[in-house]
C-alpha cells in the first residue's frame, strides 16, 4: 500500500535547539507507525537529509512523505515537489 502524508512537526520546536532534529525523526516514526499500523518504520535517506539539512537547530515545520507499507514494514521517503 502506498500513501502520501503531510506530517506536522510543530511539537519539535518545543525541544531544545540541539535536540530538534532527533525529536523530528522520532515524531515522523511515531506518526507513520500510528497511521499505517506498521510494526517497523524505516526512514529513507532523502527524508533523513531533509530533516538534518540545517544541522540540528532548524528542521522543517512540516514534511510531505510517501509511505510504502509491505508485510508490517513501512518505508517513509520524501516527496519531491
Amino acid at each position: 500500500m502506498e500513501r502520501i502524508y503531510t506530517i506536522p512537526l510543530r511539537e519539535v520546536f518545543d525541544a531544545p535547539r540541539p535536540r530538534r532534529a532527533n525529536k523530528a525523526v522520532k515524531v515522523i516514526r511515531e506518526y507513520v507507525a500510528k497511521h499505517t499500523k506498521a510494526e517497523t518504520v524505516k526512514i529513507d535517506a532523502s527524508l533523513n537529509e531533509a530533516v538534518w539539512e540545517h544541522s540540528r537547530e532548524k528542521p522543517p515545520r512540516k514534511v510531505k512523505v510517501k509511505v510504502v507499507t509491505e508485510e508490517g514494514v513501512a518505508v517513509a521517503s520524501l516527496v519531491e515537489e
